[in-house]
């Protein structure tokens, strides 16, 4: 019998490149591992289902939740990610620290994006940034034209606006029109020498970022990994097996990221880097599954619940297959 063929749409992150690469199978399947970058990835799935298994927003996941629950997801977590870092404002801003920014306007991609929910969170929680006191304007950061990927239904006195339709969230910020931009991807104009008009709020984000840590055990969480509802009812199986790939796919993929006898990476300290983010983080800095998370999950979905894009507080265990969240002991 041939094994079933599934297409997974997910960036070839080296947590997931064995997989793409056949260096580890998918138990019982075949597997068509689709390299594209992650916007195009929530749009295509998002609007149309095209792939039976997808890395996915986790915050546009949960917003679909209470929409049809289109897709299932499973506790894998491709990407993940400090956002203290996402947060710029103009190189001559007199804006110091994100609770200057009440009264102000700030741009964001999207809403409901996850790293605009975690950013926000965090400012509410630990700087004392209200959501509702910050005016917000959507659209795209170096592209004229984004829109929201998911229909939104904001609680009154939350300010949501989209730009003007040939206008970009960097291009506002540098003429003013903008205090302050919180991104998951560096605008455009700081990527050039000298940060192009544009720095961060924290002058030492990382440490901001290490420390937070330090006081939560929080390493946000972007994406996880879904699959399309009408494949997981007809596979209940894929649950598990995709788990386990996944799983295998980490431990083979950060293989040999800190030796020093020949760099596998292109950068000559990284091995510094592995051993501080071990010291800081734990020998797994990158779990999967849902215990090691629980604490990340639940704060997000505290979040996602206070900032008007939920309907409830979900519990972290209404995310994923049932398959998945349980293993067998021998």
């Amino acid at each position: 019998m041939t094994a079933p063929l599934f297409t997974m749409a997910c960036q070839a992150y080296d947590r997931m490149q064995p997989l793409r690469d056949g260096t580890v199978r998918l138990g019982g399947a075949q597997l068509n591992f689709l390299d594209l970058p992650v916007e195009e990835t929530f749009f295509r799935m998002l609007k149309f289902g095209e792939f039976d298994i997808a890395e996915l927003s986790l915050s546009s996941y949960v917003m679909t939740l209470g929409r049809g629950a289109p897709f299932v997801a499973v506790p894998v977590f491709p990407s993940r990610a400090f956002r203290h870092s996402g947060i710029y404002v103009r190189s001559d801003s007199a804006i110091k620290d994100p609770s200057e920014l009440a009264g102000k306007t700030v741009g964001v991609p999207e809403y409901q994006i996850t790293a605009s929910v975690w950013i926000r969170g965090i400012l509410a929680e630990h700087h004392g940034l209200d959501v509702a006191s910050v005016r917000y304007r959507t659209g795209g950061l170096d592209e004229p034209g984004r829109e929201e990927k998911v229909t939104l239904d904001l609680p009154p006195g939350v300010q949501v606006e989209p730009i003007g339709a040939g206008a970009t969230l960097s291009q506002l910020l540098l003429d003013g029109k903008l205090d302050a931009i919180y991104s998951a991807r560096n605008p455009g104009p700081y990527n050039t020498p000298g940060g192009g008009g544009i720095r961060r709020v924290f002058t030492d984000p990382a440490g901001v970022e290490r420390e937070y840590h330090a006081r939560t055990g929080i390493f946000p969480i972007m994406h996880t990994l879904v699959i399309r509802r009408e494949v997981y009812e007809q596979h209940r199986w894929l649950a598990q097996e995709l788990v386990k790939a996944c799983a295998a796919a980490k431990t083979a993929g950060l293989a040999g990221i800190g030796e020093t006898a020949a760099l596998r990476y292109a950068l000559p300290w990284l091995w510094a880097e592995v051993e501080r983010t071990r010291d800081a983080l734990g020998e797994d800095w990158w779990p999967y599954g849902l215990a090691a998370n629980r604490t990340t999950l639940e704060t997000f979905l505290r979040y996602h619940h206070e900032q008007g894009l939920s309907p409830r507080r979900y519990e972290p265990e209404e995310l994923f297959a049932p398959e998945s969240l349980a293993a067998v002991v021998v």
